[in-house]
């Protein structure tokens, strides 16, 4: 493993953990080199799974475009970036339990709503308008005054 600081090659491990439910190991090194400590994870290389786009593009799915939309939909939301990081894990651990290594970008975007919505609803309403293509501000209204259901179907404002 080369130093990130100075490019050495010669570094000892100090500490192994697993982290995200035993899917990766994160080791803390100290560089040979320089003396400097950075750290690696280590995580099994399966096979890809394939995104389907709307448009029938295929791309592999790629974990930091999802953060990184997840972290759009919370911009100036109490919601912590830890949070948003289980978020993918979850997510990404489910696609990778599936037999099937290609999958639809609407079925992904039906896992991230379901998440957000525990989360955050405005974060899950953001996201919700960006992944269902609301057209008007009724749509927009319809997804709010679903939202404000309560699990018995009374609505907020009954």
């Amino acid at each position: 493993m080369k130093c990130p600081y100075c490019a050495d090659l010669e570094n000892r491990v100090l500490d192994s953990r697993d982290v995200r439910e035993g899917d990766e190991i994160r080791r803390r090194r100290e560089c040979a080199g320089c003396n400097r400590r950075f750290t690696t994870y280590e995580r099994i290389d399966e096979v890809p799974v394939t995104v389907v786009k709307r448009d029938g593009r295929r791309e592999n799915f790629d974990r930091e475009k999802l953060l990184n939309g997840l972290l759009r939909a919370c911009e100036k939301r109490p919601v912590a970036r830890a949070d948003l990081v289980r978020v993918v894990d979850t997510i990404e651990s489910a696609i990778s339990r599936r037999e099937v290594r290609e999958m639809s970008s609407e079925e992904i975007g039906s896992l991230v709503i379901s998440e957000l919505r525990r989360l955050d609803q405005v974060a899950y309403v953001r996201f919700a308008s960006v992944y269902r293509r609301f057209e008007d501000v009724s749509q927009f209204m319809d997804e709010l005054r679903h939202l404000l259901r309560r699990p018995n179907g009374d609505s907020v404002d009954d």
